[in-house]
């Protein structure tokens, strides 16, 4: 991609803008203005954000001294910041000093949960005390106050989740654009209370799994989540039902069985998949058949064989603040969390975190060393894994085990986009696309954790963190 130089003129052009528009910022630094989550639909609603250096979602090197200008929902321009027309009715945001990046794509979230230690107690808790509804609506939000533009929650009660879907898109609630799945179609319950029956659709011949498939796409999820237990007759019922139709099938497989079930039968995206130790590293033959496939893998690596010996290392963690003041909107809410992690080493979730720990290493390198389609996902909402950390845990192990920068970068964009999501209208900062831009404080290509600095976070075109700018400030930065 060829690109303009920057020459000094740039430097200085983008000093004159920023001086007309810092007086402004500090006074509204007084008053943060609340976010909107409604599109204007009156005027044209211009946004422009001035000065950083951008990483645009493509594997090339960023642009410095950056603009990006937002036309309602859209991308309208982007260049280097003296050459870029900014609209005289703009709200210029300040972002010298800052990264611009194309917001995270989480490819596997559970708003339904908020990181507490034992699904046995949390579940009928929130289930007798009506709390379902109002847990998701806080997972959201804490998902996008990290920077997540869009999640895909792979697994929650039906109502609950396209209500909290369909309530974001409408602007009445904070969260990132969501994709729903709904209950899991699946033949077990596996470990999980009662109460967790209406996270699953229990079936059991294939014909029952295609009906279950057509009755959650009719009911209006966005993707369907295969679960425990099926055999390949089934998973072909599944995705041929789903993809009459339109929809991706994601699957829950750990074993080298499942997941070449899985795979061989039509699943678009192989979730969990070595899950970074959970399962021993997997054949060649299996590797290159997912390779050739072109078949997603989203690893979700992190949930238990860094997210534990991290917490052992700095157990503070678990009494952030800002989960003390998310929590607050609960009663009872802080101390339950915070009950059930008092013996987390106990936890029978972390049962095999030392075999886990064993094989991590090896389970992220089988493929980071492949060439696979690997997308980004963090089971976020598990046990310690907090969706205030969504994504940059994640992304850090990748890089940890070898993967570059700005590919483990990618892989939460674009990436995530196309190839996992099926969304190619984001996860790239460029004219036309959906304005999902979030501003970080640090440089990610130099130290990834920069991601869990995240200043502002721009969602359709509208602010719903930092930000902090100045309407009628809007000048043009190039020469006339």
């Amino acid at each position: 991609m060829d690109r303009p130089v920057i020459r000094f003129g740039i430097a200085i052009a983008v000093a004159t803008l920023i001086a007309t528009v810092v007086p402004a910022q500090e006074q509204q630094r007084k008053q943060p203005t609340p976010p909107s989550g409604a599109a204007n639909p009156g005027a044209r609603k211009h946004v422009a954000l001035v000065g950083g250096m951008l990483i645009d979602g493509y594997e090339v090197p960023p642009l410095h001294h950056a603009a990006v200008v937002i036309e309602n929902d859209k991308i309208l321009e982007v260049g280097p910041a003296a050459q870029v027309k900014i609209p005289v009715d703009a709200t210029v945001i300040d972002t010298s000093g800052r990264v611009m990046m194309p917001g995270l794509i989480e490819e596997h979230a559970h708003l339904s949960i908020l990181g507490h230690g034992d699904y046995n107690r949390w579940y009928p808790w929130i289930v007798k005390n009506g709390y379902m509804e109002k847990v998701m609506e806080i997972s959201a939000k804490q998902l996008l106050m990290a920077g997540i533009t869009t999640a895909v929650d792979l697994g929650g009660p039906l109502k609950e989740s396209l209500s909290v879907r369909d309530r974001i898109t409408k602007g009445q609630i904070p969260g990132p654009h969501m994709l729903v799945s709904g209950p899991w179609v699946t033949r077990s319950l596996g470990n999980y209370p009662p109460e967790m029956n209406v996270m699953q659709k229990l079936i059991d011949t294939p014909a029952e799994a295609a009906a279950a498939t057509d009755e959650l796409i009719t009911a209006g999820v966005d993707v369907i989540k295969a679960y425990v237990n099926l055999t390949p007759a089934h998973y072909k019922a599944i995705t041929d039902t789903a993809h009459k139709r339109g929809i991706r099938v994601h699957a829950h497989v750990y074993a080298e069985r499942d997941v070449r079930n899985a795979l061989e039968n039509g699943v678009d995206v192989l979730t969990h998949s070595g899950s970074a130790g959970t399962a021993p590293p997997y054949s060649q033959q299996l590797i290159t058949d997912i390779v050739n496939a072109g078949r997603a893998i989203v690893i979700t690596a992190a949930h238990r064989s860094w997210v534990f010996p991290d917490t052992v290392g700095f157990p503070e963690r678990l009494q952030d603040p800002q989960l003390k003041q998310d929590f607050a909107l609960i009663p009872g809410l802080w101390d339950e969390v915070q009950n059930s992690l008092k013996n987390f080493q106990g936890l029978g979730y972390f049962a095999r975190t030392d075999r886990e720990m064993f094989f991590r290493e090896r389970g992220v390198k089988q493929f980071l060393e492949s060439g696979v389609v690997l997308g980004m996902g963090t089971d976020s909402g598990t046990p310690m894994n907090f969706h205030t950390e969504a994504l940059w845990r994640e992304i850090k192990a990748h890089v940890d085990m070898g993967m570059s920068p700005m590919r483990a970068i990618m892989a939460a964009t674009r990436v995530n986009a196309r190839s996992v999501i099926g969304k190619p209208d984001r996860g790239t900062i460029e004219p036309g696309k959906l304005a999902d831009i979030i501003v970080v404080n640090g440089n990610p290509l130099y130290e990834i954790t920069a991601l869990s600095h995240v200043e502002t976070v721009v969602k359709s075109g509208v602010v719903y963190k930092g930000g902090t700018s100045a309407k009628g400030a809007g000048t043009s930065t190039a020469s006339r």
